[in-house]
């Protein structure tokens, strides 16, 4: 049988609106000339005795495990995971999340800043006719990935609270992912409700649920519009970084024909 396959990542772009402006992604290109005189003074090769002068073209990037699609490991929510255990690090997920069955909700109508209940999840599982199982890797699609590279990206979309991602991890689900600059609600918006209730809990709830029960989960996924709401499996394998809160990993959908 034949295999299709849909990349779920964005493309790493120097510059690109993808972050708040201290955090973007920068990007040094190095072209052939340049690389030819680095092996002159690294292998002690003569420029024009390389073929046609030309040497390596290379990059320098300046960015964050953060920048592009990644995804964050327990260690970058709290210090602790499971109720007490330290958090793992990128280094330390076991390989067995990153590859399993995918299940897309879609919450594209949901409001930007609007965050996830329990009751939502439920609900778009009916919709959808799935129950469910562990090791599903579940990825959240909302009205933020169309804007990626837009001004207004790390504003846009719902996110998921508290409430939603226990419900998610409750059933076995370890790995989750979204289209948007944050699992969580944009920071704007929670600022709002932390300032209306005094309720400082409000901040980084889905994050935190890891403090709880232990999950990952990828953000700045793209292209979930394509993405049925099953019937795919999901590769998410990241970089690994000894030590690290994440990793940027190439997301990719795998439909069996």
């Amino acid at each position: 049988m034949a295999r299709r396959f849909v990349d779920l990542s964005v493309a790493l772009k120097a510059g690109i609106a993808s972050d708040p402006p201290p955090l973007l992604p920068k990007i040094e290109y190095m072209g052939h000339d340049e690389g030819a005189k680095e092996f002159e003074q690294m292998a002690g090769v003569p420029v024009d005795k390389q073929l046609e002068g030309k040497g390596c073209a290379s990059e320098r990037c300046q960015i964050t495990t953060h920048s592009g699609t990644h995804l964050d490991a327990p260690w970058h929510y709290h210090p602790t995971m499971n109720g007490g255990e330290r958090a793992w690090t990128i280094d330390e997920v076991p390989l067995e999340w990153c590859f399993g069955r995918g299940v897309k909700l879609d919450f594209r109508d949901k409001p930007d800043g609007y965050v996830c209940s329990a009751a939502d999840v439920e609900a778009e599982l009916e919709r959808i006719g799935h129950t469910l199982q562990p090791f599903d890797i579940v990825l959240v699609n909302t009205s933020a990935g169309a804007r990626y590279g837009h001004d207004d990206f790390v504003g846009r979309g719902c996110g998921m609270g508290r409430e939603a991602t226990l419900y998610l991890t409750g059933r076995g689900v370890k790995v989750t992912g979204i289209d948007g600059w944050s699992w969580d609600a944009p920071f704007s918006y929670t600022a709002k409700r932390i300032k209306e209730t005094g309720d400082y809990s409000l901040f980084w709830e889905g994050h935190k649920a890891g403090v709880t029960r232990a999950y990952c989960h990828i953000e700045k996924l793209s292209n979930l519009e394509a993405l049925p709401p099953t019937g795919f499996m999901v590769s998410c394998f990241p970089v690994k970084i000894e030590g690290a809160s994440a990793g940027w990993c190439r997301a990719v959908a795998i439909f069996q024909d």
